[in-house]
């Protein structure tokens, strides 16, 4: 078979033409950065809008915009903190306090009761939490008015937790108690 052929009009064909039936005009040069770039964009707005999103989310953004007198501390070398004035602790035996036993123990509520009853206070009701896992006893008041009498609960139960603290929050104002001390399992009984 030979492989030569002759040459006809189907080889003179001009360079110029964009098609000639299946054939089809050679490629033109940096067509596939064009893709390229493209690509590298999308991933640079992704990757921005997705570290954005982050700081966003953990609350780190925070842009100054020109023009705006935001506050900014200022820090002087002779600044000290102060602190906020506390409320003296007090004794009021008026005030009800329920005492909940967050911890496995038995009884423990009732040990906290009686130390308080004790030193003059009115123990309306002693329970368990809802969980035994607390890890530090809080005295809980929903009335900013009762931080005294809070600081006074803390210090008749500071013998035996002496790690207690006192905790502004209204969790446990539907007890219909004006006090109540969580205890936790900093608790050591006494004795």
């Amino acid at each position: 078979m030979p492989s030569n052929f002759p040459k006809d009009r189907f080889d003179d064909l001009p360079h110029k033409l964009d098609r000639v039936g299946a054939h089809r005009a050679p490629a033109k040069r940096g067509k596939g950065w064009v893709t390229f770039w493209w690509a590298l964009a999308a991933t640079i707005v992704l990757v921005a809008i997705g570290v954005l999103g982050l700081f966003y989310l953990n609350n780190r953004l925070d842009f100054a915009l020109p023009g705006t007198n935001s506050p900014t501390p200022t820090a002087s070398a002779s600044a000290t903190p102060t602190r906020p004035p506390t409320a003296e602790p007090t004794l009021d035996p008026s005030l009800s306090i329920t005492v909940l036993n967050g911890t496995p123990g038995t009884g423990v509520a009732s040990g906290v009761g009686q130390t308080l009853t004790e030193a003059g206070w009115s123990v309306g009701a002693t329970s368990n939490a809802d969980t035994e896992t607390v890890p530090a006893t809080i005295v809980y008041y929903a009335d900013a008015s009762l931080e005294g009498a809070a600081r006074g609960v803390l210090d008749s139960i500071a013998t035996t937790i002496p790690t207690a603290t006192i905790l502004l929050s209204s969790d446990f104002a539907d007890t219909g108690a004006d006090i109540t001390v969580v205890v936790g399992n900093d608790y050591v009984p006494a004795g």
